[in-house]
C-alpha cells in the first residue's frame, strides 16, 4: 500500500514538472490563444462543438482531464463547467448504453480482467444509485472505462444518469476552475485588483480542499460497502 501511494505521489510530481517545463520552454500561451480564437470564431455553437467533441472522446476512452481544463481556459468558469457537464454526461450515457447493447461482449471481457468489478457489481445490485455516486466521487476506476463497466450492471438508467451528474460536479468544478485561473494568467489580466486575486486563489484552495475531503470520504465508504459485499458473497 505504501509503495502504491509513493508511486502515485511520484507520478503526480512528474506530471507537475512536465507541465512546468512545458510552460517554460513551449509556446503554450500562443497555442491556447489560437485554440480559443478558433472556438470563439464559431460563435454560439462553440460550446456545442466542444461538448460534442467531449462526447466522442469519452466514448473512445480518451481521458477528459485536459479537455476539462481547456473548457475553463476557453469559456471561463461557469460556461466551461456547463459545457463539460453536458459533454461528460452525454458521453458517459453513450458508453453506458453501448455496453448494454452493441459492445456488451467486449466490455464483459474487459470486466473479467478487473478484479474489483465483481465486488462492485454485487454492491450495485443492492444500492445502485449510491454505488454509482461513490464510484464517481472516488476514482476507483478510470472515468471513461467505468462508464462501460456500469453498463454491465443492473443499475437503472435514470439512477445512473442522476448519480453521474451529481458525482461529477466536484472534480469537474475543480478542473474548470484551474483552467479559468490559467485563462486569466495567460491573458495577463492587469486590471485585477489585489483583493480579487486573493479571492481567486482562496477560492481555488477551498475548492481543492473540498474535493479532497469528498474524495476521501467517498473512498472509505466505497471500500466499506465493497468489503461488506465480499463478506456476504
Amino acid at each position: 500500500m505504501a509503495q502504491t501511494k509513493n508511486a502515485k505521489a511520484l507520478l503526480i510530481a512528474f506530471i507537475i514538472i512536465v507541465i512546468g517545463v512545458g510552460f517554460l520552454f513551449l509556446p503554450v500561451r500562443q497555442w491556447l490563444l489560437q485554440l480559443q480564437g478558433q472556438i470563439e470564431s464559431l460563435g454560439a455553437i462553440g460550446p456545442v462543438v466542444f461538448a460534442l467533441a467531449y462526447v466522442v472522446l469519452t466514448v473512445l476512452l480518451v481521458p477528459g482531464s485536459a479537455l476539462t481544463l481547456g473548457a475553463g481556459a476557453i469559456f471561463g468558469l461557469w460556461l466551461g463547467a456547463i459545457t463539460v457537464i453536458v459533454g461528460a454526461n452525454l458521453g458517459a450515457l453513450c458508453s453506458f448504453l453501448l455496453a448494454r447493447t452493441f459492445l456488451r461482449e467486449k466490455v464483459v471481457r474487459w470486466a473479467e480482467a478487473n478484479p474489483k468489478f465483481a465486488a462492485l457489481d454485487r454492491a450495485i445490485g443492492r444500492e445502485g444509485f449510491k454505488m454509482v455516486l461513490l464510484t464517481r466521487l472516488s476514482p476507483v476506476f478510470p472515468f471513461t472505462l467505468l462508464n462501460y463497466f456500469l453498463g454491465l450492471t443492473n443499475v437503472r438508467t435514470g439512477a445512473y444518469v442522476a448519480a453521474n451528474l451529481i458525482g461529477m460536479l466536484p472534480g469537474t468544478f475543480l478542473y474548470v476552475y484551474l483552467g479559468a485561473a490559467a485563462r486569466e494568467a495567460l491573458h495577463g489580466a492587469s486590471d485585477a485588483t489585489v483583493f480579487r486575486q486573493i479571492l481567486k486563489y482562496v477560492g481555488l484552495l477551498a475548492t481543492i480542499a473540498v474535493v479532497t475531503l469528498v474524495t476521501r470520504v467517498a473512498k472509505k465508504a466505497l471500500a466499506q460497502v465493497e468489503r461488506m459485499s465480499s463478506e456476504a458473497k
